[in-house]
């Protein structure tokens, strides 16, 4: 079809997360936190946590199985990994799952931190828009091996987990994108990080430490995050012609509770429906979105068709907004 005539359609939603459930009380045993500290706090009440022999494909791969199931392998033209996890810094992790879903398409990891499923998101639909290829995005972080053990901003957030999507392209060019916001503020570079492994301060430089991930100030991140993304949304709604209250679902990056709650208010977003499953499932970063869009599009009754909002904010900084319409 030509491409003025061609959007892009959600096809198909996969997620997974490893088997081991990690409540709140054992975190909070271990920290010597008050019992309910942590929920209170970030909304979360449980989180998975990947066995020691699974590397972060081993989440990827069945999610993405998942998305594609019924699905002749030849029509995808390309998979997209966001995750800050990888198996391996080289070679990327994407070929290979890609290669173990039975794909010879195109295959590359996205760095993009909390934001990278919403910047695999507009990439993806522009690539299947303008090749008529469909594309799998793939959202995928095993962080409880990253995350410092005695440091209590990050241990209570941070989790495993993975969702999928797949693009798929369709005769109805209503549907897709209809805005996309996305934004960087390199000022902010070190709010969040592993600082150690990269060309900057390899794992064999002088000094020790570096090779845990660490939020150097937590306020400052809540601040920045829910400027970031309701600026970023307010945009992304103009630019799509649209008002907060005809929204069909908000599906926010899931940070923790307050930092959604306090941009579903700034956005008037109060009647409209928050795909989420932050309580169960804690901050997998990227993979939150797609996962909690997997689990609302496993349930009845079926999520309407009609605009979407994402939001997300990440380490860099990088956050954004887009405007996804679902089946006109």
């Amino acid at each position: 079809m030509p491409l003025a005539e061609r959007g892009v359609a959600w096809a198909g939603f996969g997620h997974h997360v490893p088997e081991r459930r990690v409540p709140n009380a054992e975190i909070e045993a271990e920290l010597a936190l008050p019992a309910g500290w942590i929920r209170a706090r970030s909304g979360i009440e449980a989180r998975h946590y990947a066995a020691p022999d699974q590397a972060l494909s081993d989440l990827a791969i069945p999610a993405g199985a998942m998305a594609l199931s019924g699905v002749d392998p030849g029509e995808v033209g390309l998979l997209l990994l966001a995750t800050s996890t990888p198996d391996h810094l080289l070679p990327p992790t994407a070929p290979l799952v890609a290669h173990r879903l039975g794909l010879s398409c195109g295959a590359v990891d996205l760095a993009g931190a909390c934001a990278g499923f919403l910047h695999a998101l507009v990439l993806g639909a522009g690539h299947a828009r303008m090749t008529g290829q469909s594309v799998l995005v793939i959202a995928a972080n095993l962080l409880s091996r990253r995350i410092d053990p005695a440091e209590t901003a990050s241990r209570v957030l941070f989790a495993d987990g993975a969702g999928a999507v797949l693009l798929r392209p369709s005769s109805n060019p209503a549907e897709g994108l209809r805005s996309a916001v996305l934004r960087s503020d390199g000022a902010g570079y070190d709010l969040i990080g592993i600082p150690r492994g990269g060309s900057r301060l390899p794992f064999d430089a002088p000094g020790k430490g570096g090779l845990r991930m660490a939020m150097r100030d937590g306020r400052k991140v809540f601040a920045a995050a829910v400027e970031g993304m309701t600026r970023s949304a307010s945009q992304a709604l103009a630019e799509a012609g649209i008002a907060a209250a005809d929204l069909m679902a908000w599906l926010p990056h899931q940070a923790n509770a307050r930092i959604i709650d306090k941009v579903g208010a700034n956005l008037g977003l109060g009647g409209v429906e928050w795909l989420g499953a932050l309580a169960q499932y804690g901050n997998s970063s990227a993979a939150t979105m797609p996962l909690a869009l997997s689990l609302r599009m496993g349930r009845e009754p079926a999520l309407p068709g009609g605009p979407v909002l994402l939001s997300a904010f990440g380490a860099g900084t990088i956050w954004g907004a887009a405007v996804w319409q679902h089946r006109p």
